[in-house]
């Protein structure tokens, strides 16, 4: 079972991604959206979409998760046209923000590296 969930998820994965770029009409999806993975429950009724948006500007990057949180319906509509199960499950998308917060990590472990290299040695 674990397989035929992990095989799902990432073709759901793969066919969400391409659903966002070619069929979601929505002016406000700006930016570069990765679709970087889908957890399928068990019982094929939910999934967890984790979307990474690459977009510069903070407000814009909060409009285009709210334009796909909005068109979530028209996503899972094209995906039950798309695939051959006989129900699709409910969309729910979350934005992942690990590279937002690596980034916050190594921009700490940088300024504690200078810190340390501008401190005097003490013997």
């Amino acid at each position: 079972m674990a397989k035929r969930l992990n095989q799902l998820s990432q073709e759901y994965r793969k066919e969400i991604s391409d659903i966002i770029s070619n069929r979601v009409k929505d002016d406000a999806i700006s930016g570069l959206v990765s679709v970087l993975s889908v957890d399928v429950s068990p019982d094929l009724r939910h999934a967890r979409v984790y979307v990474s948006i690459f977009q510069p500007d903070e407000e814009k990057k909060k409009a285009c998760f709210a334009a796909l949180v909005k068109n979530a319906k028209t996503v899972r509509y094209e995906l039950s046209r798309r695939m051959t199960q006989r129900t699709v499950p409910e969309l729910t998308f979350l934005e992942d923000t690990t590279m937002d917060y690596s980034d916050k990590i190594n921009r700490l472990l940088k300024s504690v590296e200078k810190d340390l290299a501008d401190s005097p040695e003490e013997e």
